[in-house]
């Protein structure tokens, strides 16, 4: 299916970009819904899964995202400003109103074949009393899959925003748009896009365009028309492969800043590549639990790492600070 949304000049004015959490939740989940999982996301998905062995998808969550077909809109807010927190989007999310929970649950149940899933058929009957509930299993899904990893998200996203919005100051923003996917075409009157699942129009829909990158949307572009908010372009940032490309041996990283951070310490960034607990920690490096979560809060303090929440554990990840340690350009430094 092609589709066409038509730009007047003050629409081109008022288009903007933003970096959104929850976008990055439900690309996310889509991704782990697809079996097998996409090769660009097997190892982040191996290391989520490999730390939570229940899975920290639940059945509500894995039926609202199915691996293909309508993304209800109530779970994607249009973000007020260009970054909002989780925290601000979970409000908004629990303050949509019933038609609009409604209304995007019954056309998963038309894709579902006429019946919606009986998990959600309680969000469906009181919308209200049910989702304070649905954005705590989001918020629990968050700090286990995507929040050890938001720094390094984060950083990629607003690469990709600066790229972009480089590209239109030199070159006008007709070009930023005609270079955003292979799907998005730019005939100087509207936004051609090719090979949608559904139509997109602007109908009563706001003015502008709000243009999302993604970590997780490869290989599409995920639209959103929602009045009176703006349309919505979510599309696969720039280098979202490198964010989980297997990197070089630690013990090697770890040799070039020991003079600089100490054998231990250096050693204990390094193995964060994948987000770890002190315990997977110290039976990784033989350094003690005490002495590991002794070297972590100095890392901490000095924004090399951060620590998050997963159930009864913390997990650790190295902040794109500590990151920019250890590689330029893709090399890694050595002395």
């Amino acid at each position: 299916m092609r589709t066409e949304l038509h730009f007047s000049a003050n629409d081109l004015a008022l288009t903007r970009f933003a970096v959104s959490p929850m976008q990055e939740v439900v690309t996310s989940l889509r991704a782990l819904a697809h079996s097998p999982v996409p090769a660009l996301y097997r190892r982040w998905a191996g290391q989520v899964r490999e730390r939570n062995a229940a899975g920290p998808v639940t059945e509500r969550l894995a039926a609202l995202v199915p691996p293909d077909g309508h993304l209800p809109d109530f779970l994607n807010p249009a973000p007020a400003g260009f970054s909002p927190s989780l925290a601000e989007e979970l409000a908004a999310i629990t303050a949509t109103s019933p038609g609009q929970v409604r209304a995007d649950l019954d056309i998963l149940a038309a894709e579902a074949g006429g019946r919606l899933p009986a998990v959600l058929e309680p969000l469906h009957r009181d919308p209200a009393g049910q989702l304070p509930g649905l954005a705590a299993e989001i918020e629990v899904y968050w700090e286990r899959a995507l929040a050890p990893y938001w720094a390094r998200i984060r950083a990629l996203l607003a690469a990709d925003v600066f790229h972009r919005s480089r590209q239109a100051a030199e070159h006008g923003t007709a070009r930023m748009l005609d270079e955003l996917h292979g799907t998005v075409r730019w005939d100087g009157a509207a936004l051609r896009l090719e090979r949608r699942h559904c139509a997109v129009t602007r109908l009563n829909a706001g003015a502008g365009l709000l243009l999302v990158p993604s970590a997780f949307a490869w290989p599409r572009v995920l639209t959103r028309v929602l009045p009176p908010d703006p349309p919505q372009l979510s599309y696969p940032a720039r280098g979202a492969a490198t964010l989980w490309e297997r990197r070089p041996d630690p013990a090697d990283r770890a040799e070039a800043l020991a003079g600089v951070l100490g054998r231990s310490r250096a050693r204990l960034l390094a193995e964060l590549d994948a987000p770890a607990s002190t315990t997977e920690l110290a039976r990784r490096t033989g350094l003690s639990a005490a002495g590991v979560s002794q070297h972590l809060t100095a890392l901490r303090t000095a924004g090399l790492t951060s620590a998050h929440r997963a159930g009864h554990a913390v997990l650790y990840a190295r902040t794109a600070v500590g990151d920019s340690l250890f590689e330029q350009d893709g090399q890694v430094f050595h002395r």
